[in-house]
């Protein structure tokens, strides 16, 4: 493969095999139709090669396709675990890796990109690529310098790849049901069409990986490695070495595990008050454990930009809601606008709906479980349950619908790594309006 397939018939034809595919192997090994719900979809080696057609797939269609991919890996600790299973180490494999560019295509972009004699801003340049993603791959080098860098570079065609893809994934939305039951993947592909252009651009990326980094510089807890050269297809950074979140997830010590949950929680909270940015890719593929116990911070093609940091509504409303003050918590939110026009709603029901989600912050500290997010999330998409019924009522502001994204990307990742840490405290420290406000005292009068 010389570059991304960029034809919208013959990427149209990849994604519809997965669908084909999973009900053929589905007929074969049950001798029953597939009806979309993986429930239906009991053999375990069905699954298994359902797992592993659906990474091939969007692995080689990368663009928008391994992007959904990447997604939905993360929120894989919400699956009941039976199901999860098959699914888990095929759609992991997106976090850290894809089939590869040759790398005459990978030659052909650098010379376009930092001009013919681009070998010599390098000591060394290693064809393989050490990672893939969604619009481009990593090679190692060795800069100028002698600095150990890596480079980012962009597939031919991504930009018509993601296009295509987002204009196509949606129509298969009972293929996502038969990894994610209840996903409604339609407001998924709509946010991640909305920050493409951003994504393509890595003279963008690397503007804000510079401002995260100046924001951390000489942090204790925080790593981002310095932009060293971009263009609009290349990206240069120092190289990090660590231990990648996905190997701390499958196989890494309690020590490590919680380590990495506090540290993913810090930046989630500290970013916006420190850069007035929101590192808006929270896949495990991003993010590695460090020897000296930081958290190396790659990829910031997608950030969410917070002028004045985190409004201080967000912690105001948490804070009304872990002290039971209903009416204060349904007064902010209709001011917000996440409550429907005129919708008449019960203030205790509300608070009923939101309460159990704040359970990590009641505490001095919390462990994050995959038991706990599955039953929060069979609380909120049971159609039985009241708290479905009033969801129904409730709505997403444009406005905070990344920041929404990226808060639950992140308690998919703190799951799967069911790390324990002091989080209420980080939210004390960072997010503004949480802490009780401290009482000024009375000014004593002059006698």
């Amino acid at each position: 493969m010389t570059e991304i397939p960029r034809g919208a018939v013959a990427r149209t034809a990849r994604l519809a095999s997965l669908p084909l595919g999973l009900a053929g192997r589905a007929a074969l090994g049950l001798g029953k139709r597939v009806t979309g719900m993986a429930a239906d979809v009991v053999s375990a080696d069905v699954q298994r090669r359902t797992a592993e057609h659906l990474f091939s797939v969007l692995g080689q269609l990368k663009g928008g396709a391994m992007k959904m991919g990447q997604a939905l890996s993360v929120f894989e600790a919400a699956l009941p675990e039976e199901l999860a299973g098959p699914y888990r180490a095929a759609l992991t494999k997106l976090q850290e890796a894809a089939p590869p560019l040759p790398a005459a295509s990978v030659h052909k972009v650098l010379s376009e990109s930092l001009g013919v004699d681009w070998r010599e801003m390098f000591k060394e340049f290693d064809d393989k690529p050490a990672a893939a993603a969604s619009i481009g791959q990593v090679h190692r080098a060795v800069w100028s310098d002698g600095r150990a860098v890596a480079v980012k570079v962009q597939y031919p065609g991504a930009g018509e790849a993601l296009r295509s893809d987002l204009n196509q994934l949606a129509r298969f939305a009972g293929l996502f049901k038969a990894i994610q039951p209840g996903l409604d993947v339609k407001p998924l592909v709509a946010e991640i069409r909305d920050r493409v252009t951003e994504e393509l651009d890595y003279e963008l990326e690397a503007r804000s990986q510079t401002a995260f980094a100046a924001a951390f510089a000489d942090d204790p807890d925080i790593f981002v490695p310095p932009v060293l050269a971009s263009s609009p297809r290349v990206l240069v950074t120092e190289w990090v070495d660590g231990t990648p979140l996905s190997t701390i997830i499958a196989e890494g010590s309690e020590e490590d595990r919680n380590r990495a949950g506090y540290l993913m929680a810090l930046l989630h909270f500290s970013a916006p008050a420190r850069a007035e940015l929101l590192h808006a890719d929270p896949h495990p593929g991003n993010y590695r454990l460090l020897p000296d116990g930081r958290l190396g911070v790659l990829d910031f093609g997608a950030v969410a930009r917070l002028p004045g940091g985190h409004p201080d509504i967000i912690g105001r409303l948490t804070r009304f809601a872990l002290a039971g003050d209903a009416d204060e918590v349904l007064a902010g939110l209709r001011q917000e606008g996440f409550i429907k026009g005129d919708a008449k709603v019960d203030a205790a029901a509300v608070l009923g709906y939101i309460r159990p989600m704040l359970d990590p912050l009641a505490e001095d500290e919390f462990q994050f479980t995959r038991a706990w997010l599955r039953s929060e999330a069979t609380r909120l998409a049971n159609p039985k349950s009241p708290a479905y019924a009033l969801s129904r009522q409730l709505n997403l502001p444009p406005s905070y619908m990344l920041v929404h994204r990226v808060t639950l990307g992140s308690i998919g990742v703190l799951c799967q790594l069911e790390a324990r840490a002091g989080y209420r405290q980080i939210l004390i420290d960072w997010l503004p309006g949480f802490a009780e406000p401290v009482a000024k005292k009375p000014r004593r009068r002059k006698s």
